[in-house]
């Protein structure tokens, strides 16, 4: 079923039902989804949360990308990101090829600082940037791994797939983001590193979280931790640690389990105390600061709105932080802001979002599907309103 991006979710989620030949009471009923917000949900008066979405998708035994109706193909054509996804899946495919006799791969410094430079610009949101020069890099490192066979070079290739999960999945596609991911998990063990073979678990459980699988995503994240175990002590150990337990806490809060939410909160807390900020860390931005907006998406994963608005108001955030994490957060934020029924300071969000990392917030499903509640909500739309959801493709 190609995706119809001009549909909301809940048109989306309507077509996938009728397609399945049930009622709206028989999808609520397998879905454990109410009536009442399945019928709103659908007719666009009432938003789909991604809990909500997940629900539905497991229940109609699509991808939760189908109802979010990604890849949105016509805004990749019209920012010109169509003509690099294709050169990266080509990259991902011929990993186990060896070496390329048509590349001579730079020394190893220079490739692990030509991936230090992507994973930056995946960060300030270049997103474009980083993906034209993704496909080049693993390239040379896949013939790197296959020609000198040592640890390092295949670290270094397990960090350019992750390179590459992250820009496809900002990008939309997260089939794709998966099949990076298992390439990762293929280097990290050539490279005998449980710190990035944990690092894939997170991932993979962050992404099955996405999908609405929150039973796999936890026994992914379990696993991970498990896989730290194997590592020496370190900072960066405690750093990974810490990370995973941001993970957990926000698939405890997707499952509505918030005793153990809070529980991995209070330990990703109390390792962000020692580490102190660490955002550089295998560029997981982990810190004091990461956890605070951990926190407010738990809070609205829990469904408790309000306290997410207050904890982001809390929230220390500095100057020139992550943008990549910002505008996410500005994006959880303005979620949390329409269900407590404040739609103007919801939109400002949105549009700090925009500002902050205008290519990734472009692509972000959240956005979209917030988007559209305000244009239920608001019901008169006002231009710069307007003008954002054209920017959107919605």
């Amino acid at each position: 079923m190609p995706p119809h991006n001009g549909e909301h979710t809940g048109a989306r989620i309507a077509r996938a039902r009728k397609g399945r030949r049930l009622t709206q009471r028989e999808l609520a009923a397998l879905s454990h989804v109410s009536y009442s917000t399945l019928t709103k949900v659908e007719q666009g008066a009432l938003p789909a949360s991604p809990s909500v979405i997940g629900a539905l998708a497991r229940a109609l035994s699509v991808s939760v990308a189908e109802l979010n109706g990604q890849p949105y193909f016509e805004e990749l054509r019209q920012d010109q990101f169509d003509g690099l996804i294709q050169p990266i899946r080509e990259a991902l495919n011929v990993y186990d090829l060896g070496p390329d006799p048509d590349i001579t791969p730079r020394p190893v410094q220079e490739l692990e600082a030509h991936a230090d430079r992507l994973c930056a610009l995946v960060r300030a949101t270049h997103i474009k940037q980083a993906a034209a020069g993704l496909p080049g890099l693993i390239g040379e490192a896949t013939t790197a791994a296959h020609t000198t066979g040592s640890e390092r070079s295949w670290r270094l290739l397990a960090s350019a797939y992750r390179t590459a999960y992250d820009v496809t999945t900002k990008l939309s596609c997260p089939d794709l983001g998966m099949v990076a991911l298992d390439r990762m998990g293929w280097a990290a063990e050539h490279a005998s590193d449980p710190v990035l073979g944990a690092i894939r678990q997170y991932l993979r459980g962050v992404a099955y979280l996405r999908a609405g699988d929150y039973r796999t995503g936890r026994r992914l994240v379990r696993l991970g931790m498990s896989t730290l175990e194997l590592a020496d002590p370190s900072r960066v150990r405690d750093v990974a640690t810490g990370q995973l337990h941001l993970g957990s806490a926000v698939l405890a809060g997707r499952g509505k389990d918030e005793a153990t939410a809070a529980e991995h909160l209070d330990e990703a807390r109390r390792i962000a105390e020692s580490t102190g900020p660490a955002e550089n860390v295998h560029w997981l931005s982990f810190g004091p600061v990461n956890v605070e907006v951990h926190r407010v998406s738990v809070l609205a994963e829990l469904g408790q709105y309000a306290k997410a608005v207050r904890a982001a108001e809390k929230a220390e955030i500095p100057d020139g932080w992550i943008p990549s994490r910002l505008a996410h957060h500005y994006a959880e934020v303005a979620q949390a802001l329409m269900w407590t029924g404040r739609t103007e300071a919801a939109f400002r969000n949105l549009q700090l979002a925009r500002k902050v990392a205008p290519q990734q917030t472009r692509y972000h499903a959240m956005v979209r599907e917030t988007y559209a509640g305000l244009v239920s909500a608001k019901r008169r739309i006002a231009g710069t309103f307007h003008n954002y959801g054209a920017w959107l493709g919605m």
